[in-house]
């Protein structure tokens, strides 16, 4: 009997001949889509009826663990009846405008009520979201599992050393569904290892008891902006200002010699504060803290709060200042965006809980503008020189004049860069665009400035949209969010003008071109020199690379490998691609100035290419390149007057403070 024989007859008998029809047809029927769960409950405006304690043991440093424990009031209604229970991990983070939440660091999750152990399953759709079987009677739950943080950064960005670590609650954190997180109480508590200080922008509840801190309770959605810094080599600095708002610098360090900041130095951090609250006219929190890491070991962050900023710079940040002039634009950018980012917020970006997709349709104001702000304010602090700050223009303009793919792709498009690519390494990032919504629009606001001052002949400039726009409200916390309709309709205010037109046309549309004009408005003009400016150097030395962008096409690290290679540059043309390793220029053994000297050799000499012998995994190969324009390092010639005047400081009579 053939086999299809068979098992039919084998079907008739265990299944009847009805089945076996049913199951024949299955076969050859086309798929259906399986419906998905039931959506999660949508966040309401109401109050959580119960309440939230986190506590946090960070001190498992050599294995890299913080272990979470977690008790959760549950509802009334939900306690009497029994019934599913969702806790959800935090997923779509402010400031990361992506769904970046760490969840996948998340392991060793335990729900007990009492003594009993009650099961949980994660939601199939919604894999943040973790589903609990709560019996009837139960009043709360306890909670308990680990963050598994990196122990390299091949894993991911590090949290954890020796001497230093950076708790973030949303990492440490699950709270309920269906409310909006400013509606969820919360009592946190961390234990930190022995003798290490902290800073961060939650205060303390009563003494620390040991190595334990317990802090007053909040909203959750307050919890989670409100990352700490611990270290074992800490320092505080006092940067509050006349109008009594504290405002701190927490620094901590790999080592304590790293710390030793002067009066100068410290003076210029105050004088931030100072400038921003006299640009802002307002401030928008009840105490701000900088918390600053020193380090080569924990992973870079620069990460705005409301009340505080979560920020990496060199070890040398202090020790040694004239080197490291292209780091100090940080703390100056973090701070704005508790005007620009938290107070002041894109409707879209706006969000109930931490997750719910956000939109980024108005990051060119939120980071571009920041990114402008953040230079303005470091030059008119004293923590970058005039000159610095006018070389760090010109490094941007160059750029992106540079960037090949503003031919295919608006800047609008950009925005949609942190989810598409999670700040990923990207091939060919000039063609890619990446996040160009930072420093294009950076480019943008300095346009905008110049027009302002151009058009009212040097009465107005940003510096009144700045404290119009952000100046609202002082000393409120709440954000206030807007459209871009808002942005245009205040610019009309300070000075009239097609805002909206101009915005558009710069966002919304290819421009093949880089928006240059408020550079060339000044006077100013886009310039090359065969020496790279302090700036340049700075910037080179801080992220361990030297840059050939403007002469061959490409960056390249210490160890020769090619970190950046310019779309349609003369190395792309010459086939070259990033991740390639040059091991000899000329026939000679690679350096850094054995490249710098074969260029300049090459310049002007039609006849003679640099010719490069690469190696790209195990095989190696030579390109010849037929470049003869010498070393070209951009910077800014012409009259910067007026550049100047940008980025002087503000004094009172300028700009009165709202009370």
């Amino acid at each position: 009997m053939k086999l299809y024989h068979r098992a039919a007859l084998l079907c008739s008998v265990f299944l009847g001949l009805d089945l076996c029809a049913v199951a024949a047809q299955a076969q050859t029927a086309a798929p259906q889509q399986v419906p998905v769960p039931s959506p999660l409950p949508q966040p309401q405006d109401i109050p959580y009826p119960g309440k939230m304690q986190i506590s946090v043991d960070a001190t498992d440093l050599s294995r890299r663990i913080m272990s979470i424990k977690e008790v959760v009031t549950l509802p009334p209604e939900l306690s009497q009846k029994g019934g599913d229970f969702i806790l959800l991990y935090p997923m779509w983070l402010p400031g990361d405008h992506s769904p970046s939440g760490t969840i996948d660091q998340v392991g060793g999750l335990e729900v007990r009520s009492g003594k009993e152990v009650l099961p949980w399953h994660r939601d199939t759709v919604e894999v943040s979201a973790f589903h609990i079987t709560v019996p009837a009677g139960t009043r709360e739950l306890n909670v308990s599992y680990q963050l598994l943080s990196p122990v390299s950064p091949d894993e991911g960005r590090v949290v954890m050393t020796d001497v230093m670590e950076n708790i973030q609650w949303s990492a440490v954190s699950l709270y309920p569904a269906g409310y909006y997180t400013r509606q969820i109480p919360v009592v946190s508590q961390v234990i930190l290892p022995e003798g290490w200080q902290y800073g961060t922008a939650l205060r303390a509840d009563g003494p620390q008891k040991g190595n334990t801190v317990t802090f007053k309770s909040v909203m959750f959605n307050t919890l989670v902006d409100s990352p700490i810094f611990a270290g074992k080599y800490f320092r505080k600095f006092d940067l509050t200002q006349g109008d009594q708002v504290p405002v701190t610098l927490n620094v901590m360090a790999d080592k304590p010699q790293y710390l030793n900041a002067t009066h100068d130095q410290i003076a210029r951090h105050k004088e931030l504060v100072r400038q921003a609250t006299l640009l802002f006219r307002s401030h928008h929190y009840k105490h701000y803290d900088f918390l600053l890491a020193l380090t080569e070991h924990l992973g870079r962050i620069g990460l705005e709060h409301h009340e505080s900023s979560e920020n990496s710079g060199p070890l040398g940040y202090f020790t040694k200042w004239d080197e490291t002039a292209a780091a100090r634009d940080l703390l100056a950018h973090e701070f704005t965006h508790s005007w620009n980012g938290k107070y002041r917020r894109p409707a879209d970006l706006w969000a109930a809980n931490f997750n719910t997709p956000q939109r980024g349709s108005g990051l060119w104001v939120y980071e571009g503008q920041t990114q402008y702000w953040g230079y303005v304010l470091a030059a008119r602090s004293g923590l970058m020189t005039v000159p610095q700050t006018e070389e760090a223009i010109a490094d941007v303009a160059a750029t992106y004049s540079a960037q090949a793919g503003r031919k295919w792709r608006p800047l609008i498009d950009t925005t949609n860069d942190p989810i598409i690519a999670q700040r990923a390494p990207l091939s060919w990032r000039n063609w890619q665009r990446s996040e160009d919504y930072y420093s294009e629009g950076q480019l943008i606001w300095l346009d905008v400035d110049t027009l302002i001052r151009k058009l009212s002949h040097g009465e107005k400039s940003l510096n009144n949209f700045a404290g119009d726009f952000f100046g609202t409200n002082n000393g409120r916390v709440m954000p206030s969010t807007y459209w871009i309709s808002e942005v245009a309709s205040t610019l009309n205010s300070v000075q009239p003008y097609d805002w909206t037109a101009f915005l558009h046309q710069r966002v919304d549309q290819i421009n093949p071109m880089a928006p240059l004009d408020g550079l060339t408005r000044t006077g100013a003009k886009l310039a090359f020199s065969d020496k790279p400016t302090d700036f340049i150097k700075s910037d080179s030395l801080l992220r361990h690379t030297t840059d050939f962008r403007f002469s061959l096409g490409f960056q390249v690290n210490k160890k020769g490998i090619l970190t950046n290679v310019l779309w349609d540059g003369p190395a792309w043309n010459a086939g070259i691609t990033r991740d390639q390793q040059i091991i000899a220029v000329n026939n000679e053994a690679y350096s850094e100035d054995v490249l710098k000297e074969a260029i300049t050799e090459a310049k002007g000499k039609n006849s003679q290419p640099v010719v490069l012998l690469l190696r790209d995994g195990d095989n190696f190969h030579t390109v010849s390149l037929p470049y003869h324009d010498g070393l070209r390092y951009p910077y800014l010639s012409g009259n910067l007057t007026e550049i100047k005047e940008i980025l002087s400081p503000l004094e009172p009579e300028k700009s009165d403070i709202k009370q």
